[in-house]
């Protein structure tokens, strides 16, 4: 028997140490390759290396999928603790499968045993495999497609063993659809058209790649080590230097020293580590030495919830660094922009000598989203010049923008200080040097203005809500306007957050009423807005439990404020 279905929301809870990564990793591609649905994956998990109660939520869909969904259509248990904290997603159509020794009594399921370590041939079985195999039975794809699979995913030493617990779940769930206790899955819309399936932090690591990145250096924190982490397999086969160093102010001074040298250099890091950066910043404003600095957002203060998310990290890099010198910040909210954004500032830093900031977080790092070819048509473009005798590493410009040169290249002495300098690097401390070089240096914003990214609408253009969201809230303002399906409501994503781009003042001053949806406590993009357009949004929909907004939890909101008289 086959149920037809528009989409399902697939739960597998267990503990840290019992694979659930490998489940994601092995089934998300393969229900994307041999179903034709879309696929969109995300995770949560505790800050332990063993143990607690994590979970990887799989939804795969007829239609494209970008963000998270709190009901659940299918849990598979794992872990011998409780499932309390997933109760509220749980509903009388939620179909639960688990060992006869996980579930409480008061929750109904079908019985498959996981933790036995059941003899299944010469091998015991391995849980998180029985799961997989669980899975793919109930999606119907066949020993033929996911074979091959286990052969390239597993090590030779491993892999007889889980092909044996794959195939033991796929035969108990065949069993069981038999018995009509369970339902097979059956697509019922055309293949997906994005055969695509990449991380938001593989996207990043993408872009910088593209970009011409080749100097990565950081100090592990999470979510930022999962973008270091691609880059260093990148480098396997490419010329690019990996550094994992001491402490995050060496990572700051090794790529600024980098890019000096004529590198293309990027730091990752979460928000505590860039908070030891920020004198490093400050040199990178004074010297205009370019840098582009990933940080991966997670709630503080100070360590916080170290693997969940947030959004609560833009005001300080938007201040970052004392003095007052010019940035540019980024916040993609798709694997497209997060490819394009990353590329675009390795380009931009280098063109206006500043830092460039790319705002992500745990939530869109860690997710995995079907997408579309990356297009690789954008050139790396570099500004270096070949220097001459005469050669002034801070020559005043109509810009503001100075002829940058790279020591030995080139006859001139590429002389930089921290000190306030003149025109040629050296130190001076008379007013009127200072005033000429701080304007010089702030001239460059209104260049970087002419490049800044465009936020992103989508809607009626006679909508009367705006619901201005950045980053990686995109995708679930996106589908909570589907789900809505009215022209009353219409969206403003802003990928780009400073400098701001103008056009954003037209729909901001059309609105009725601005929504503004944000991961912190206290509406920091709703401030810049009212700094930078003089505007202020009538409702802020605020979440800080260091969990994503969810679809069904939006929608309710948003109906909430437009029944509001």
């Amino acid at each position: 028997m086959q149920k037809k279905i528009k989409d399902i929301s697939i739960v597998i809870h267990g503990a840290a140490g019992q694979g659930l990564k490998t489940i994601e990793l092995f089934l998300a591609p393969l229900l994307l390759q041999h179903t034709g649905f879309y696929v969109f994956s995300t995770s949560e998990y505790m800050s332990r290396i063993r143990g607690g109660n994590n979970s990887v939520e799989i939804h795969v869909s007829t239609s494209p999928v970008l963000a998270f969904v709190e009901r659940i259509d299918l849990l598979i248990s794992m872990n011998r603790f409780n499932i309390d904290h997933l109760c509220d997603r749980i509903t009388k159509n939620t179909t639960i499968i688990a060992d006869h020794s996980l579930i409480a009594e008061k929750h109904s399921l079908i019985q498959i045993p996981l933790l036995d370590n059941v003899q299944n041939g010469n091998e015991k079985t391995i849980p998180n495999s029985i799961v997989i195999g669980i899975v793919l039975s109930l999606f119907a794809i066949s020993p033929t497609h996911y074979i091959p699979e286990i052969k390239k995913y597993f090590s030779k030493a491993t892999a007889n063993q889980n092909q044996q617990s794959i195939e033991y779940g796929y035969q108990l769930t065949d069993k069981l659809c038999e018995e009509k206790k369970l339902t097979k899955y059956k697509l019922i819309a055309t293949t997906a058209k994005q055969d695509h399936l990449i991380s938001g932090a593989e996207a990043i690591a993408a872009g910088a790649i593209s970009g011409g990145c080749n100097f990565v250096t950081a100090y592990p924190m999470s979510p930022g080590t999962s973008v270091f982490t691609h880059m260093a397999k990148a480098a396997r086969d490419r010329p690019i230097i990996i550094e994992q160093v001491e402490d995050e102010i060496s990572a700051a001074n090794m790529a600024l020293g980098a890019w000096y040298a004529g590198a293309r250099a990027m730091i990752t890091t979460a928000g505590g580590g860039f908070a030891l950066m920020c004198e490093t910043i400050s040199l990178a404003g004074m010297i205009e030495t370019p840098l582009v600095v990933l940080i991966g957002q997670r709630p503080g203060p100070a360590t916080g919830l170290p693997t969940r998310t947030e959004q609560s990290d833009l005001n300080l890099v938007l201040y970052a660094g004392h003095g007052e010198f010019p940035r540019i910040i980024l916040a993609p909210g798709t694997p497209q922009e997060a490819f394009q954004l990353t590329q675009k500032a390795f380009n931009l830093a280098d063109k206006f000598q500043v830092p460039v900031f790319i705002l992500a977080d745990q939530f869109f790092l860690d997710s995995l989203y079907c997408t579309d070819v990356f297009d690789l048509t954008q050139k790396i473009e570099t500004h270096i010049i070949k220097t001459d005798s005469c050669y002034q590493r801070y020559q005043l410009t109509e810009d503001g923008i100075s002829p940058r040169g790279i020591p030995n290249y080139g006859d001139g002495i590429v002389c930089v200080d921290s000190d306030e300098h003149n025109e040629t690097g050296y130190i001076a401390e008379d007013k009127k040097t200072r005033i000429t070089m701080q304007n010089k240096r702030l001239k460059k914003l209104e260049s970087i203005k002419k490049y800044a990214y465009a936020p992103t609408f989508i809607g009626s253009e006679n909508f009367t809500f705006l619901v201005v969201c950045w980053g990686s809230n995109y995708g679930v303002v996106q589908e909570t306007l589907q789900q809505l399906n009215t022209t009353s409501f219409a969206m403003l994503h802003f990928a780009q957050l400073y400098p701001l781009h103008p056009e954003a003042k037209k729909y901001l001053h059309q609105a009725h009423k601005i929504i503004m949806v944000e991961n912190n406590s206290s509406g920091q993009f709703d401030s810049l807005l009212h700094r930078e357009f003089n505007v202020r949004s009538d409702h802020l929909i605020l979440q800080y439990d260091g969990s994503p907004f969810s679809v069904e939890g939006l929608t309710r909101q948003l109906q909430h404020i437009s029944n509001e008289k």
